[in-house]
């Protein structure tokens, strides 16, 4: 199961705690449509009904399947620039 580290945690809570979203959200990875590698991450209000959920300290992770399978031994970081800019990170356990 993936695993989130401290910073990751603050981050998505941050990212999420707006007023446009619902107590609940989280943030959503999900593999493209068109067989790429890349993940998408994005926002969102709840996960949709066969994602597996990833929870820690109130920070929500939503895992389409193929995204929960090629995420279940890693460790997602994250990290914010000087900038405001977010980056995340994806290591292994």
């Amino acid at each position: 199961m993936l695993v989130l580290t401290d910073n990751a945690t603050t981050v998505i809570r941050n990212l999420v705690d707006t007023p446009e979203l619902p107590d609940g959200a989280g943030l959503r990875v999900a593999s493209p449509s068109d067989g790429s590698q890349q993940l998408t991450l994005a926002a969102a209000e709840s996960p949709d009904p066969n994602d597996a959920v990833v929870e820690a300290e109130g920070a929500r992770v939503f895992l389409d399947p193929p995204a929960a399978e090629v995420l279940d031994d890693k460790v997602l970081d994250a990290r914010v620039d000087d900038n405001g800019a977010v980056q995340f990170l994806v290591a292994t356990q």
